[in-house]
C-alpha cells in the first residue's frame, strides 16, 4: 500500500464500493456512488435557493435571504466537491 492514496494506480479509477461495510458478501455487485443524480440535484438546488436569495433581497426579507444563500453555498460546494470526483474518474 502506497503511503498517498493517490500514487495507487487503482485511485484514479474510482472508489467502487468504497462506502459498503458489506461488499461482496452473498455475491452482491459493487455498489456505485450516483454521481450524475447528486449533480443534477445540487445544480436544480444551487439555481433555486440563488435566485430564491436575489428575490428575497430585492423584496427586503433580509434574514430569509441570508439563509437562501447559504443554502445556494452549500449547493456550490456540492458542487464542486462532485466535479472533482468525476474528474478523478469516479464512476456514476
Amino acid at each position: 500500500m502506497p503511503a498517498d492514496p493517490q500514487d495507487d494506480p487503482g485511485y484514479s479509477a474510482g472508489l467502487p464500493d468504497h462506502h459498503n461495510p458489506l461488499r461482496g458478501a452473498g455475491g452482491a455487485p459493487p455498489a456505485f456512488s450516483a454521481l450524475t443524480l447528486r449533480l443534477t440535484l445540487a445544480l436544480f438546488g444551487f439555481v433555486l435557493c440563488a435566485s430564491g436569495a436575489v428575490l428575497l433581497f430585492v423584496l427586503g426579507i433580509i434574514v430569509l435571504g441570508i439563509v437562501f444563500a447559504c443554502a445556494a453555498a452549500a449547493a456550490l460546494v456540492d458542487i464542486l466537491v462532485i466535479a472533482r470526483r468525476k474528474r478523478r474518474g469516479e464512476p456514476g
